[in-house]
């Protein structure tokens, strides 16, 4: 079992998000937990997991956050490596705005967002977090944004044309068909 996870792990890369440090008072004086977040991705597969893990200790929480993102895994589309369509995904507080880019920009993004794009594969995409910028729900936001994602194939036969048709109107750092507005 231990080689399975060793191969996960080559083929992926964990990059840990944010680490908490709880306190809990008690009779004989205070007890510290910790919680970490975690993501997880295989750029290659375009697919991108995060996980939230607890323990006394720092490496623990950790790894059961690590163990948490690798069974969490979605794929998410990837066009000429950027975003589709603008989407925004909520969450909270938190809303996050994702945009396609052209060639060269990078991955304009806070830290807990970069994070996230850079493991699902994504190499041009333009972001905003507008509202609360709590870690966990603009994780969460990103998360649901990334789900709200949808590829030329999949937007072709929902409207019964061929994905060549489509992609003549698609150009990248534009958003000419958006599907959620």
């Amino acid at each position: 079992m231990a080689r399975d996870n060793k191969r996960n792990n080559e083929s992926s890369n964990d990059k840990t998000i944010y680490i908490n440090r709880v306190s809990k008072v008690v009779k004989g004086g205070r007890r510290f937990n910790f919680t970490a977040m975690v993501v997880t991705g295989d750029a290659e597969n375009n697919k991108v997991g995060v996980g939230f893990g607890k323990a006394s200790q720092v490496p623990e929480a950790i790894r059961k956050a690590s163990e948490k993102a690798h069974a969490s895994l979605i794929s998410v589309p990837v066009v000429e490596g950027t975003v589709p369509h603008i989407v925004t995904g909520k969450f909270g507080a938190s809303k996050v705005l994702l945009r396609p880019a052209s060639p060269g920009t990078g991955v304009i993004a806070s830290s807990t967002v970069r994070s996230i794009l850079d493991a699902a594969g994504y190499t041009n995409v333009l972001t905003k977090v507008i509202g609360s910028n709590n870690a966990h729900n603009v994780v969460k936001a990103t998360l649901n944004a990334l789900e709200l994602l949808e590829s030329p194939q999949s937007y072709a036969v929902r409207l019964g044309k061929s994905v060549d048709e489509v992609m003549e109107n698609y150009t990248v750092g534009s958003h000419v068909w958006n599907t959620r507005q």
